[in-house]
C-alpha cells in the first residue's frame, strides 16, 4: 500500500437475518474492487453478525463502500485504533 492509502477500521453490524444471510461483503467487493478489506474479528450467528474490518484504498472508494454497506442495512461505526491493532 502506498503512503496515500486511506484506511478505516470499522465495526460492521448486520442487525437481522436479512443482512446476515445475504453476501453483502462480496457484493461490496464487486462494486468497489479497489477497496481492500481485512476482516480482523467476526461473530456471526443466525440473527446478528458483528465484524471488525479494516478497509483500505482511495478515500472516495472506501467512503463509497461504507455508504453502500449502510444502504444495505449494515451499521458501520469507527473502531478506536487500539482495539484491533496488529
Amino acid at each position: 500500500m502506498s503512503d496515500n492509502t486511506y484506511s478505516r477500521r470499522c465495526w460492521f453490524t448486520f442487525p437481522s437475518t436479512v443482512q446476515v444471510e445475504r453476501p453483502i461483503i462480496w457484493q461490496m467487493s464487486r462494486k468497489f474492487p479497489d477497496v481492500v478489506f481485512d476482516i480482523r474479528q467476526a461473530s456471526v450467528q443466525h440473527a446478528i453478525g458483528i465484524m471488525a474490518v479494516l478497509l483500505s484504498g482511495k478515500e472516495d472508494q472506501v467512503k463509497g463502500a461504507i455508504e453502500y454497506l449502510r444502504s444495505q442495512g449494515v451499521t458501520v461505526e469507527p473502531i478506536e485504533k487500539s482495539v484491533v491493532e496488529g
